[in-house]
């Protein structure tokens, strides 16, 4: 066979980069500029929904509940939006297909690794006033140590009254820590197993050592923290038992390398897939097929709960839609959903020149080769995974191919080197096509993650593609 011949056999993985138009450049840029500053206003899920919420209504779209409450009946072209308990988000556009046709979806999460504040975690001890933690999520533990630190969260005082916190954010804020051992007294330390270096219990939050002036008290430093509290937020301590307080790296998104061809973000897994779908909605106008960007909670410790996947939000809140449309019934909800189509928007793992052994190079994930297919996550013998259908796979790669879409396929590291999940599984089994579709990353759950922006904006272009053409 001649060489041309076989080239032609051969999936081309094209670099994002040598595929740009002209300006295409400084649209992959801005776009990727507009991201930074969504993720730096998005740290948390409860903010990841009210940022998404007022760009969603910048743009034409209204509370379901108010078309309920008003008896506002949709039409083809109209926008929808329903929020979950001010963690998670679906949008609708609504579609010229009656909805039992079967809807276009792409659902990210939004939660992410983090530090989570304990219901009574204000203690003191050695001098210093510290906060008690329990980690959110799969994190390397040293890894959260001797970093600046911010609280984001809510706080429930008697009565109801919510208070929004942010603390380490603004550059006249004080940050919180988390303190290691110095090294010239660490052999013991030096001698454990990097998971048990830094302990679970042991990541406890730095919060003050100045104590009160009443010299007679006890836990002087503790209560001065107390006080400041009450004069900043009006809280005390039984207040910390209703609030839902979280410790994640401080500061904001940055351009990596000297070509800012990357961008440092804390939470690209997963509100990188989450801005690109949100970016991708807001252009679409009039669909065949009603289209749906799903936002959703707690997917990093198994999509749990009343705002995890495995919530009937989702199914509820599309019933809500067919119900506007005069489409409902519980037969036809069945056959909206087993009829749809879904890309699982979930960042996977790229290859890194410093860790080059943990991944199958023909079956791994590059920098700047586009958006990633990842047909089946699990673990080891694909426990957990979803397991695509090659049919709907073959139908993704057509509508990416026609539309000049860089994209690749890959796995999640080798065999037995580890693993992991998404939400594909979960709406699979409504009966809908899933397949998971999102960015790869280096240092994936480390406070701070690595994306090509060149990826970042291609992923964009597919999910709207698919949104519009699957």
């Amino acid at each position: 066979m001649e060489t041309k011949a076989v080239e032609n056999l051969t999936k081309k993985y094209n670099l994002v980069w040598d595929n740009l138009k002209e300006k295409e450049l400084e649209k992959l840029m801005g776009f990727c500029e507009d991201y930074k500053k969504f993720m730096d206003v998005a740290k948390t899920e409860r903010e990841a929904t009210d940022e998404i919420v007022r760009i969603a209504k910048e743009n034409g779209y209204i509370d379901i509940n108010e078309a309920i409450k008003n008896g506002k009946k949709l039409a083809n072209g109209d926008k929808v939006y329903a929020v979950n308990k001010g963690k998670g988000v679906a949008m609708f556009i609504i579609g010229k297909e009656p909805m039992e046709n079967g809807m276009n979806i792409v659902g990210s999460h939004i939660d992410s690794p983090r530090i989570d504040v304990k219901a009574n975690p204000l203690y003191e001890d050695e001098g210093f006033a510290l906060l008690d933690t329990h980690y959110y999520g799969g994190i390397k533990k040293y890894q959260w140590v001797t970093i600046p630190l911010a609280i984001h969260g809510v706080i429930i005082k008697k009565g109801g009254e919510k208070v929004n916190v942010v603390i380490g954010e603004d550059e006249n804020d004080p940050v919180v820590y988390i303190s290691d051992l110095l090294i010239h007294l660490a052999a013991d330390q030096m001698e454990k197993k990097l998971a048990k270096g830094i302990e679970g219990e042991d990541l406890n939050v730095l919060f003050g050592s100045m104590p009160i002036e009443d010299k007679e008290a006890k836990a002087r430093v503790k209560y001065n923290i107390l006080r400041i509290l009450n004069e900043k937020y009006g809280i005390d301590e039984e207040d910390f038992v209703t609030a839902e307080l979280e410790i994640v790296p401080a500061g904001k998104s940055r351009d990596v390398g000297l070509d800012r061809s990357m961008v440092m973000a804390y939470g690209h897994d997963d509100r990188i897939c989450a801005y690109t779908s949100l970016r991708a909605m807001l252009e679409i106008q009039e669909p065949e097929k009603t289209c749906v960007a799903l936002f959703v909670d707690k997917e990093e410790i198994g999509s749990n709960g009343a705002t995890g996947m495995h919530s009937r939000f989702f199914e509820n809140t599309v019933a809500e839609v067919m119900d506007l449309l005069g489409q409902y019934s519980e037969l036809k909800l069945r056959r909206a959903l087993a009829n749809s189509k879904m890309l699982s928007s979930d960042v996977t793992c790229a290859v890194d020149p410093n860790f080059p052994g943990v991944v199958e190079k023909k079956n791994a994930a590059y920098f700047g080769k586009g958006i990633v297919i990842t047909k089946y996550t699990g673990a080891r013998g694909k426990a957990g995974c979803n397991d695509a259908n090659a049919e709907f796979i073959g139908e993704i790669r057509d509508i990416f191919n026609a539309n000049g879409i860089v994209w690749q396929s890959s796995e999640l590291g080798k065999v037995d080197q580890g693993g992991g999940g998404t939400i594909a599984y979960i709406l699979a089994e409504y009966g809908m096509e899933v397949v998971d579709c999102g960015v790869a990353l280096l240092s994936m759950h480390a406070p701070w993650e690595i994306a090509s922006k060149a990826d970042i904006y291609e992923t964009y272009k597919a999910y709207k593609v698919f949104l519009i053409e699957a």
